[in-house]
C-alpha cells in the first residue's frame, strides 16, 4: 500500500497546485448554498433537517464530478506524463486506486466544507445529527460511485472534453434508472424482475435510502462494489491503451 500512498500524495498535492482547485471548491458550496436555501426553499420549509440540502448532491455531481474525473488519466496521456507515472516501481491497479483516492479525498473535502450548513440547522432546530451524518456518508459514497465512472472514461480517451461529456451521460443514465417515471415506463414491458434489477443500479434509489438515515449493509456493498468494478475496468483501459 506504500505505493498506493505516494501516487495519492503526488495527485492530491497536483489538485491544489492550480487555482482549478480553489474554484470548483467555491463553485460546489456556492451551488449547494443556492439549492439548499434559493431553490430549495430551506427556511419556508420550517424544518430543522437538511433534506433541501442534500436532495440536490446527485444533480450538482452529475456536472462537477465529471469536471474532477475528466482530467484524471485523459491529462496524463495527452501529455505523455503517464509513461512517467508507468516507470515508477508502482502495478497499473496501485497507480488507478492511488489517482482515485486522491480525487475522492479532494472531492470529500469540498463536502466537508458544507459544514457551516450543518452549523446552521443546529442553531436553528434540533435535527437528527445521526442522520445528517448518515446522508454526509451516502453523499461522498456516490461522490465515489460517480468519481469511478468517470475515471474510467477518462482513461478511454486523450481529450478531456469527450470524457467529460461521455462521463455525464453514463452517469445520467445511472441516475435516472431509479426514478419512477422511468421504472413505471419500463415496468409495462419488462417482467418485474428486471424492472428491480435497474433500479438496483440507480445512484438515486441506494442514496435515497442512505440520505434519510438509514444505513443498509446492501447500500454500502452496492457502492463498493460499483467503484470496484469500474476501477477494475479502468485498469484494463490502460493496459489496452499502451500502445497508444
Amino acid at each position: 500500500m506504500n505505493q498506493v500512498s505516494v501516487v495519492f500524495r503526488r495527485e492530491l498535492r497536483s489538485y491544489f497546485a492550480t487555482p482549478l482547485a480553489y474554484v470548483f471548491i467555491v463553485i460546489f458550496l456556492v451551488l449547494a448554498g443556492v439549492f439548499t436555501f434559493q431553490v430549495g426553499g430551506f427556511f419556508e420549509r420550517g424544518q430543522a433537517d437538511l433534506s433541501a440540502f442534500f436532495r440536490w448532491h446527485p444533480w450538482l455531481y452529475l456536472v462537477l464530478i465529471p469536471a474532477i474525473s475528466m482530467r484524471v488519466w485523459a491529462e496524463e496521456r495527452n501529455s505523455g506524463s503517464i509513461e512517467l507515472l508507468m516507470t515508477l516501481p508502482v502495478t497499473l491497479w496501485q497507480a488507478v486506486l492511488g489517482k482515485f483516492l486522491a480525487a475522492w479525498v479532494f472531492a470529500g473535502i469540498a463536502l466537508l466544507l458544507t459544514f457551516p450548513i450543518w452549523i446552521t440547522v443546529n442553531y436553528l432546530g434540533s435535527p437528527d445529527n445521526g442522520a445528517i451524518l448518515a446522508a454526509y456518508l451516502g453523499s461522498w459514497l456516490m461522490a465515489g460511485g460517480f468519481l469511478a465512472i468517470g475515471t474510467c472514461l477518462s482513461a478511454a480517451t486523450r481529450n478531456q472534453v469527450i470524457a467529460f461529456i461521455t462521463a455525464v451521460l453514463v452517469c445520467f443514465v445511472f441516475l435516472l434508472a431509479g426514478f419512477p417515471f422511468v421504472l413505471d415506463f419500463v415496468r409495462g414491458i419488462l417482467p418485474q424482475a428486471i424492472v428491480e434489477a435497474i433500479a438496483s443500479l440507480s445512484f438515486f434509489t441506494h442514496f435515497d435510502a442512505i440520505s434519510k438515515g438509514v444505513i443498509d449493509l446492501r447500500d454500502l456493498i452496492y457502492f463498493a462494489a460499483l467503484i470496484g468494478f469500474w476501477l477494475t475496468a479502468t485498469t484494463l483501459v490502460l493496459d489496452m491503451k499502451k500502445a497508444d
